[in-house]
């Protein structure tokens, strides 16, 4: 597995993530075995948030962690905090709070990463960098980011808060390729040349963001996986004809497809299956040719200008 400087900060993690918010009602044995899994595949950074199974997945993956041999600072753990029972939260007080609760049941000293994890339109940024200020300080928080953001928002952060917002997690895979499409359909009316995101994937990569893409096998909004899906006959051609030729598993193309892109994104995988953690890890060692590539975003229905 190979590495990535997370938004050029120095702190080093491997290209593809396991996110944890699936695991809060694993058994301790297939916790393990997924933990175990993910190490072994070099898989050495963990994403996770506050609300996933209300807590209890970070809580599942702690004790999975004090059964194994791995010690504390050889991986890198991520959480997210902002979302509450029907509202989003970016106060000085709900980040604190958020944050001690991670760590007791993460059941340790500090998070490698803090991400705020949807955009709270009554976002006072002064508040933020406060808690943010307090957070590094105290060493409880080493690095922060944010999730689901547009530049526009994270500008207004960055007009604030002194630390470097190193990642953004957005939702992005072979059939949900909004941020790309507008690149491509530029000075154009049709539908593709739509920007809804404010040029999110130009402006991380111009100010050292590292994209984090959410649901790389999904499509829609947590509609299904477009993996061996009649839905996307075409796109699965395209893929196993991949398959065949480079003898990797079908889910080892969809993620070396976005490992592909020069933004240098690093996918947060949400598998609780730990063989294919093993499959999925295998596109590290995969670099698709820039032709493989066109061939399966054309594949997944999108057209060039």
């Amino acid at each position: 597995m190979h590495k990535i400087d997370i938004g050029k900060s120095g702190l080093l993690a491997s290209a593809i993530s396991l996110g944890c918010m699936r695991i809060g009602g694993m058994s301790d044995a297939a916790a393990d075995e997924l933990l175990a899994a993910a190490l072994e595949s070099g898989i050495d950074f963990f994403d996770h948030a506050d609300i996933y199974a209300g807590g209890k997945s970070e809580e599942v993956f702690a004790r999975a962690l004090a059964r194994s041999s791995t010690r504390r600072e050889q991986i890198l753990i991520q959480s997210k905090c902002g979302i509450r029972q029907g509202m989003f939260d970016f106060s000085r007080e709900h980040i604190l709070a958020a944050v001690e609760g991670s760590l007791r049941r993460l059941q340790t000293d500090y998070l490698d990463v803090l991400l705020l994890h949807r955009p709270d339109t009554l976002m006072e940024p002064e508040e933020v960098a406060d808690a943010f200020m307090q957070l590094e300080q105290s060493g409880k928080v080493r690095h922060f980011g944010v999730s689901n953001l547009n530049p526009g928002q994270i500008e207004l952060l960055r007009k604030f808060v002194d630390q470097p917002l190193i990642a953004n997690q957005l939702q992005l895979s072979l059939t949900n390729t909004g941020m790309i499409d507008a690149g491509f359909n530029v000075n154009m009316e049709n539908p593709p040349s739509v920007v809804h995101d404010g040029g999110i994937l130009e402006y991380c990569r111009l100010h050292d963001i590292t994209i984090q893409p959410w649901s790389p096998f999904q499509y829609g909004f947590f509609e299904g996986v477009f993996l061996d899906n009649d839905k996307f006959a075409a796109l699965n051609q395209a893929i196993d004809k991949l398959v065949a030729a480079k003898g990797v598993p079908n889910t080892a193309i969809a993620i070396a497809w976005l490992l592909r892109h020069p933004a240098k994104m690093q996918p947060i995988i949400g598998t609780t299956n730990a063989q294919r953690v093993r499959d999925i890890a295998q596109a590290s060692d995969i670099e698709l040719a820039r032709q493989e590539w066109y061939d399966l975003y054309l594949a997944a229905g999108n057209k060039l200008p």
